[in-house]
């Protein structure tokens, strides 16, 4: 079973601003491109520096320390230094609210 987690308002995701969120005790980076909302595990795979804090461009946010870049769909590693995909987060709004779904077996080995 699933759970899903209430982050804030849809509207203060803000594009090019991404914001560092929890999500079941879990670090989660939230981006907005246009309309569309994407969640990914909040640390690089490469360094564990927070991703909401890099920069945002063609669908990828880029490790502000070694500006690896990863895409915000599918959590892919699409430039070295990182080489392993980032976990992604379903994320859905209802009534104006961004949830994010964490399962529980991410929960349990994150």
């Amino acid at each position: 079973m699933s759970t899903w987690h209430d982050v804030g308002a849809a509207d203060e995701f803000i594009e090019d601003e991404p914001r560092a969120v929890e999500a079941a005790g879990l670090p989660v980076a939230v981006f907005r491109v246009g309309e569309a909302l994407f969640a990914l595990h909040d640390l690089c795979t490469h360094e564990r520096v927070p991703l909401s804090e890099g920069f945002v461009e063609d669908g990828c946010v880029e490790c502000p320390l070694h500006q690896g870049l990863f895409d915000l769909r599918t959590g892919e590693a699409r430039k070295a230094p990182c080489v392993k995909p980032v976990q992604t987060y379903p994320l859905r709004v209802a009534d104006g609210r961004v949830q994010i779904q964490v399962l529980p077996q991410v929960v349990a080995t994150t």
